[in-house]
C-alpha cells in the first residue's frame, strides 16, 4: 500500500555520479504517492555527468518522475548548482512538469518558499572551479565510503559517514551551516514566508528559526548521496524520511514475523 502524502520535496539526488543511491531511492518513489512533488536542486550532475556513467538504476529514477507527472502528481523541478544549466530555459511548462527556480506554494493560510540554496553559498559562486574540483573530490569520498560501509555491515559493525565527521570536526563548516540557516531564516522573514524549504548543503532537519521576534520553520531535505533523506507533509505536519531507518524499522518487524 502506497503511503499517500500532500507534499514530498527531495534534493540533491546527484543523478549521473557514483555516489548517488538511485536504488534506494526509486524503492522510496515506489512507495509514495504524493499530490506534489517537488525536486530541489542537484537532482542531475550536469557538473559531473559522464556518457560513461549512466546505471539503468538512473534512468529508472527519471522515468519514475516522468511517471508521476503523466499521473495525478504536480512535479517542480527546482535548479540547483549542479543543474544550473537548466536556469536558461526556466521557467519551462511540460503537461505536469515544471521547471523553476524557485517557487512559493500556497498550503492553506501559509506560505512556503522553496528554493535550492546554492545563491547563498558565495564561496562557491565565486569560485566555480574550485567548487567543481571538490565536488569531483567528494564524489570519490562517497565511493570510498561506500565501499567500506559494505565490510563494516558485512562483519555486524554500524555504518559510518565520512563526510559528516569531517564536516562535524571542522568549526568552519560547522559555522557554515549555522550561518547559512540563519540567512535563510532571515530572508524569509523578512519577506513574510512562514515556511522555507532548501537543499543544498546535504543536512536534513526541521526547526524553527527566530530572528528579532519573529519565526519561520526552516526546512531541509537532505541529499540522497548519504542520508538518504526526504520532506514529507501531510496536512499541517511535515516530517524527514529517513531511509535507514525506515528499512530499520522494516526489518524490525519482519524479524519478529518470523
Amino acid at each position: 500500500m502506497k503511503r499517500k502524502l500532500d507534499i514530498v520535496i527531495i534534493s540533491d539526488i546527484h543523478l549521473g555520479t557514483y555516489g548517488c543511491h538511485a536504488d534506494e531511492l526509486l524503492e522510496y518513489l515506489n512507495s509514495i504517492q504524493p499530490k506534489i512533488l517537488i525536486l530541489n536542486g542537484d537532482i542531475i550532475d550536469i557538473w559531473q555527468f559522464s556518457k560513461r556513467y549512466w546505471p539503468k538504476s538512473h534512468m529508472k529514477v527519471v522515468k519514475k518522475v516522468i511517471d508521476f507527472a503523466t499521473k495525478k502528481t504536480k512535479v517542480y523541478y527546482i535548479s540547483g548548482n549542479h543543474d544550473e544549466m537548466l536556469r536558461k530555459f526556466t521557467p519551462l511548462v511540460l503537461g505536469k512538469l515544471y521547471f523553476k527556480d524557485k517557487l512559493v506554494l500556497k498550503i492553506g493560510d501559509k506560505n512556503l518558499w522553496i528554493f535550492h540554496g546554492d545563491i547563498l553559498d558565495f564561496t562557491m559562486k565565486n569560485t566555480k572551479l574550485l567548487a567543481k574540483l571538490g565536488g569531483i573530490g567528494y564524489d570519490l569520498l562517497i565511493v570510498l565510503n561506500r565501499l567500506i560501509n559494505r565490510f563494516l555491515i558485512s562483519i555486524g559493525s554500524q555504518r559510518i559517514s565520512f563526510s559528516k565527521r569531517i564536516k562535524n570536526s571542522v568549526k568552519k563548516a560547522v559555522k557554515f551551516i549555522g550561518d547559512f540557516e540563519n540567512t535563510v531564516a532571515e530572508i524569509a522573514i523578512d519577506n513574510s514566508y512562514d515556511f522555507v524549504a532548501c537543499g543544498h548543503i546535504h543536512q536534513a532537519v526541521i526547526k524553527d528559526v527566530t530572528i528579532n521576534n519573529k519565526t519561520v520553520k526552516y526546512l531541509n531535505s537532505g541529499d540522497w548521496v548519504e542520508s538518504l533523506t526526504a520532506l514529507e507533509c501531510k496536512g499541517d505536519t511535515w516530517s524527514i524520511f529517513n531511509y535507514h531507518v525506515d528499512l530499520a524499522k522494516k526489518s524490525t518487524k519482519s524479524e519478529r514475523k518470523n
